[in-house]
């Protein structure tokens, strides 16, 4: 098969789909509140089968199909994906597939110590962690946790040691909840050579009480940050790039802050999410998404699991951001512990 694109797969908005998201587990060892709170996925939650999952031999077919389409940037979420067993060995196999550029990964850190070298290893690029808060008592009431905080900083710091830096940090901030932390966490990550991104708070989902008064704007970040340390703005280092980058003037790294409520990119997007189970969304506000798992496991073969992510893609028309009403998005969708952020 051949990895070059001759003519790039655009949506109805002339998007092109360039980055895939791969959820690889919908569990995770935390209940953070904002997305997956522990009254919704308590001890009785029905997570899926191990046999429901795309096998890593799945995963990578699908993974190559999507790079064939003009896919450059891959990135592993969950729920959790350090809960996946043998992720390395699923890394390794990724990083072989010929003309992925990128290959990532998303975790809350808490197991981060452990599987860093053996991801490193089996070529995982670049590395981002969920961190939403410093102090202890924040951290444990945001992720409902007993872990300390410490673990997660312990995590980043093996991540940096086993090569994959600049390690870059996402926070969720929520008013009244966390807002309190972003002095702080601006300041370590300056004083430690992380890269750190604020995300203001989405109705991803509809289990996470948002409401848009928890919000905090990337304005107000914004000024808060320049208002203790002087910041300019940096120009996207890629077209589609989420974050509003922003670099210290005194030469201590950047921030980054992306405003998905406040200022949506939905005109720019070009992610393409695959659930645990196969399933293709195209937003991470979808309802439902488009089953490639039953086609893969009917004998379908390549250039027909590529005629059907093209025909899903050609139709997108997606942007439910920057249809967001006052009170927030209407109607089912799907929750992001289940297609990742």
């Amino acid at each position: 098969m051949g990895t070059d694109v001759t003519t790039p797969l655009l949506d109805r908005l002339g998007r092109p789909v360039e980055d895939l998201r791969v959820s690889v587990t919908d569990r995770c060892n935390l209940r953070c509140r904002y997305c997956m709170p522990r009254e919704v996925f308590g001890p009785d939650h029905a997570f899926l089968e191990r046999e429901e999952l795309l096998s890593f031999e799945e995963l990578t077919r699908l993974a190559r199909v999507f790079v064939r389409l003009g896919v450059r940037k891959l990135r592993l979420t969950g729920g959790e994906p350090l809960l996946r067993r043998d992720l390395p060995e699923l890394v390794s196999r990724l990083a072989s597939i010929d003309g992925l550029e990128d290959l990532a990964l998303t975790t809350n850190g808490v197991l981060l110590r452990r599987f860093a070298p053996a991801l490193a290893a089996a070529g995982l690029r670049r590395i981002t962690v969920s961190l939403d808060a410093l102090d202890d008592a924040t951290f444990r009431q945001l992720a409902d946790t007993n872990a300390p905080v410490g673990t997660v900083l312990d995590g980043i710091a093996a991540a940096r040691e086993a090569g994959l830096d600049p390690v870059k940090v996402n926070c969720v901030l929520q008013r009244g909840v966390n807002d309190d932390q972003v002095e702080d966490l601006a300041a370590w990550a300056r004083d430690t050579g992380v890269t750190l991104r604020f995300i203001e708070f989405m109705d991803v989902g509809t289990t996470n009480g948002w409401l848009r008064d928890r919000m905090v704007p990337a304005a107000e970040v914004a000024e808060r940050i320049a208002a203790r340390w002087p910041i300019e703005p940096v120009d996207p280092s890629h077209p589609g790039e989420v974050a509003e980058r922003f670099r210290y003037r005194d030469g201590a790294g950047e921030v980054g802050i992306i405003a998905s409520v406040s200022r949506p990119f939905c005109g720019t997007c070009t992610r393409a999410r695959l659930s645990a189970v196969g399933e293709l969304y195209t937003c991470l506000f979808a309802a439902s998404g488009t089953d490639l798992r039953a086609l893969v496991r009917a004998g379908a073969d390549d250039d027909a699991l590529a005629d059907a992510v093209r025909a899903v893609w050609s139709a997108r028309t997606d942007r439910a951001s920057e249809l967001r009403a006052e009170a927030g998005l209407t109607g089912p969708r799907v929750e992001m512990s289940y297609i990742g952020g």
